[in-house]
């Protein structure tokens, strides 16, 4: 069956605690027996010459091989959740970098009905669909070597995103409203010479991306770790360090997080205006909400999800700017974007709360299909800092809706896109029982226009 239809079924089946269904068909496939060379730059690859642009260059559709050994490629498709890098081959545009580091990427979004284990919130056992996220490490076994001043490259599967869009758009819109984010495009992916199908690639967020987004671009970056924890308080000693993305092996210190923690925590109502006056910039982090909360990015930092006694986020990442000690929010992770803009479609991740507001007096509460427990965004002081500014969030939203969302400049860049990836859509499905289908494709990015035009309205 068709990857969609099963995930509408395996939600289905997921509600009503039975699942009788096989699962899709399994893909073993292991290649040729060859080996993995080790291959010396001439000096004149290209790939040592430009820059990243051209990898991100809007108007093109790259194409990607990849070359793995039998054994090594049957390795990791015995447990993609495993996330074990093995060497390969990267053919690009008539260069070979070899050898590169390849594993499978992602957590439960990206795994789910693709590998074999029964527990869909535990991803476990060996591949059964045609893509899945992966990761290239161009500095593999540690050596200095860059592809297009690039040490790695992500290539997302897009399995739960039948418009294929939500990715490259969502992240075009914090760009275009000012706010650092991945850049990202499409590409065609092909595996020991069989065309696996279009990915989203997305830029590695890392010290090449500080450096390439920000004019002080050596600062720390960390993941996924919030400047106060549910309680409200700074995070104990080293705790922002274990969370930490560079400058890991120079000494690393936490004082410029720790330090906006502090002062937000000890910050009154008044106070704590300043304190993001200060140590943020305005205008960027209202942009951030005002696309975040227009394309429904429910499954990134303000959906508190709660669990064993605790509540916490994800999918984002902080830069801490070391000249100007200020602070940026980067967006990450967009696949289940854009599907709750006008239902909660999706079971799991919609928000119950307008933006700023909270209910249950700040404790946990059900909601959703699946009545997961979560807590109001702006119950954390900093979300509630930033929920104050409601003039400048106003502003946010108008110039988002008037400008890079207006119908007039986001429906022919979607066109352009549909046209630059339709080739590849459809000629993976003719060659994948498990791709997407071309009419639903067509169909998806229907609803999505639709779905933009009701945020425009609303």
């Amino acid at each position: 069956m068709k990857l969609r239809s099963y995930y509408l079924w395996a939600s289905l089946c997921l509600l009503a605690l039975a699942c009788e269904e096989p699962l899709p068909p399994s893909v073993t496939e292991t290649g040729p027996p060859f080996e993995i060379e080790t291959i010396v730059p001439q000096g004149d690859e290209n790939y040592l010459n430009m820059d990243s642009d051209y990898i991100y260059d809007q108007s093109k559709l790259h194409t990607f091989e990849l070359r793995i050994s039998g054994p090594d490629l049957a390795q990791i498709n015995s447990d993609p959740s495993a996330e074990e890098y093995v060497e390969a081959m990267l053919i690009f545009e008539g260069d070979t970098i070899s050898p590169v580091g390849v594993r499978y990427k992602g957590s439960i979004g990206a795994f789910v009905n693709c590998l074999s284990g029964d527990d869909w919130s535990n991803p476990s056992g060996y591949k059964t669909c045609t893509k899945l996220s992966m990761k290239v490490k161009i500095n593999w076994n540690d050596s200095d070597t860059q592809f297009f001043k690039l040490k790695k490259l992500q290539f997302h599967s897009m399995n739960l995103d039948p418009t294929q869009m939500r990715d490259r758009l969502g992240y075009w819109l914090f760009r275009e409203m000012g706010v650092p984010a991945p850049r990202a495009t499409h590409a065609r992916l092909v595996i020991n010479g069989t065309y696996v199908g279009l990915f989203a690639l997305i830029e590695q967020i890392d010290g090449r991306f500080t450096r390439y987004h920000f004019e002080n671009g050596k600062g720390n970056l960390y993941k996924e770790v919030w400047p106060l924890d549910a309680s409200g308080d700074p995070l104990p000693n080293g705790a922002y360090i274990k969370a930490l993305k560079t400058n890991e092996d120079d000494n690393p210190s936490e004082s410029i997080m720790r330090s906006f923690a502090i002062q937000v925590n000890l910050a009154d109502s008044v106070a704590l205006r300043k304190v993001i006056n200060n140590r943020m910039k305005l205008d960027e982090i209202m942009a951030y909400v005002a696309v975040d909360r227009t394309i429904r990015h429910d499954d990134g930092p303000f959906h508190w999800y709660c669990g064993g006694g605790d509540c916490s986020n994800h999918n984002y990442y902080w830069y801490e700017d070391p000249k100007e000690e200020s602070l940026h929010l980067i967006p990450w992770d967009l696949d289940n974007a854009f599907e709750n803009i006008i239902n909660n479609v999706n079971p799991v991740t919609p928000i119950a709360d307008a933006w700023g507001q909270t209910r249950n007096n700040c404790a946990p509460f059900n909601y959703g299909t699946f009545r997961s427990s979560q807590r109001s965004a702006a119950c954390d002081k900093l979300t509630a800092g930033w929920a104050s500014f409601t003039t400048e969030y106003q502003q946010a939203l108008q110039q988002l809706k008037t400008g890079p969302l207006a119908e007039a400049q986001i429906i022919p860049l979607l066109d352009q896109w549909e046209k630059q990836i339709e080739a590849a859509t459809l000629e993976a499905d003719q060659n994948h029982a498990d791709a997407l289908s071309y009419q639903e494709w067509q169909n998806s990015l229907q609803q999505l226009k639709a779905q933009l035009d009701y945020a425009r309205q609303n």
